[in-house]
């Protein structure tokens, strides 16, 4: 058995622990980071990075055959084929190639790597467990970082045709028949991207709404491009009964029961905190049911004991992760910091995507009157000249001053304008600054300006 010491140890190597011990071993501080899989965590190796790659491919494949039908704007190809594992492939050479450049990025930094499974004895000594064998470091702050996995549903146990995200994103040969299970922003981002790569697709939700954090003008889009795809949405429907040989799924709706056949069913019920087997049990942290509860400084009921990411409440979000990261960095390294951010993007990379910082009108305390001003894409000449016009932005102003509360849209790569959004809440902007803000023309941007004009009386175009 080998003994470390050092000033702060990270338990998980996802964007939240490999950011935190990276900015710390370069401020100065001692620090050793464990991992028990691949650096990087579930967004970069099984969620966020491969996903979007996917979404690219079946986007590009859903292009060639509207081009092969003659619905391409005088762009005619051939009938277009799909090569899956060469897609799977470059799929999973962009994953390695950003795993290396965060292995490079802790070399770097001068963090000691130790790759096993943490178990802490104490709130100052954690047990690893490696191909090695077993190693006990003892630091003066830890860091939890283990990031979450995706829920399981009673009666579908993972395996055989049960997938959950991580298997899905690994599938050898597309399923014909694909049930989705769960109408949130997981199943709806992978349930869509396999629609657009010819599997006919079923969601499936128990709840009466897709994505129910939204409000309905905002799902509405997205709702009808389901609906052009082919794929069946079926809503309020709740899963009885799965025969994994037969890969028959029933359901009990307002209808009565249902059973439909499927290759495969993909579950996206939702995630929770991964920290089985970490014990922590031994420190009896104050908890939120699996959550860690911290304080502004993301240190735990424990002192020296910290947590970041999915395991704390909050958007289960690698940026969240990442901002809560720095905060810890900091603060180990004795630099005074605290969590003061305003908001925390939120990103669904549906079609369309569909973006929401700070406060939805249903967020906003009954006591303070606001302004809602929203612009259409359809207005908008380069989301017209995308062929990409559904959709629009919306700006909720507080009405005394017009200081930004929230910004939400749905339209075409509108996840590149999220960042600009919440720029304008941290930053207290006013709608009369971003209308006098000039924004480049041709852009989907202009709709931020637009929608700020309209705000205030001065629309261009709206």
């Amino acid at each position: 058995m080998t003994d470390l010491t050092c000033k702060l140890l990270v338990i998980g190597g996802g964007p939240g622990g490999y950011v935190c011990a990276s900015r710390a071993a370069r401020l100065g501080v001692d620090t050793i980071l464990v991992e028990g899989n691949r650096v990087g965590g579930t967004c970069l190796n099984v969620g966020c990075i491969p996903s979007k790659a996917l979404i690219h491919t079946a986007q590009a494949f859903h292009g060639a055959q509207r081009q092969a039908r003659g619905d391409g704007h005088g762009v005619y190809v051939s009938e277009p084929r799909l090569n899956w594992a060469e897609a799977s492939a470059w799929r999973n050479g962009v994953v390695t190639q950003l795993c290396a450049g965060v292995t490079g990025l802790l070399e770097r930094s001068g963090v000691k790597s130790l790759k096993g499974w943490a178990r802490f004895r104490d709130g100052k000594t954690v047990e690893v467990t490696g191909e090695t064998g077993t190693t006990v470091i003892r630091a003066e702050n830890i860091v939890i970082a283990t990031g979450s996995r995706p829920v399981e549903l009673g009666g579908l146990a993972l395996g055989g045709k049960v997938l959950d995200s991580t298997a899905a994103l690994a599938l050898e040969d597309l399923p014909k028949r694909l049930g989705v299970i769960g109408a949130g922003y997981i199943g709806l981002e992978l349930g869509t991207a396999f629609a657009k790569l010819g599997c006919q697709v079923t969601m499936i939700e128990a709840g009466q709404t897709i994505l129910p954090q939204f409000d309905d003008k905002l799902t509405r889009p997205v709702r009808r491009r389901l609906d052009g795809l082919g794929i069946a949405l079926k809503l309020g429907a709740r899963v009885t009964g799965w025969d994994d040989g037969a890969g028959d799924l029933t359901l009990e709706t307002e209808d009565g029961r249902e059973t439909l056949a499927f290759d495969n069913v993909l579950v996206t019920v939702g995630r929770v905190p991964q920290t089985d087997g970490l014990g922590l049990e031994e420190l009896q942290l104050r908890q939120s049911g699996s959550l860690i509860e911290v304080d502004d400084r993301c240190q735990t009921s424990m002192r020296g004991v910290y947590a970041i990411g999915d395991v704390t409440p909050g958007l289960m979000l690698a940026h969240r992760a990442m901002a809560q990261a720095e905060v810890v960095a900091h603060v180990v390294a004795g630099i005074p910091d605290a969590w003061d951010r305003i908001c925390v993007p939120a990103v669904c990379f549906t079609d369309p995507e569909i973006v929401s910082v700070g406060l939805l009108p249903a967020e906003v305390p009954p006591e303070t009157k606001t302004v809602s001003t929203e612009f259409p894409f359809r207005a908008n000449g380069r989301a017209l000249t995308l062929d990409d016009a559904e959709g629009f932005v919306r700006i909720i102003a507080r009405d005394k001053d017009h200081v930004i509360l929230g910004v939400q849209a749905t339209g075409p790569g509108v996840s590149e304008l999220v960042s600009g959004f919440a720029l304008g809440i941290e930053a207290g902007l006013r709608l009369e600054d971003v209308a006098a803000t000039i924004h480049a023309h041709p852009t989907v941007s202009e709709a931020f300006q637009e929608a700020a004009l309209k705000g205030v009386g001065m629309a261009n175009h709206g």
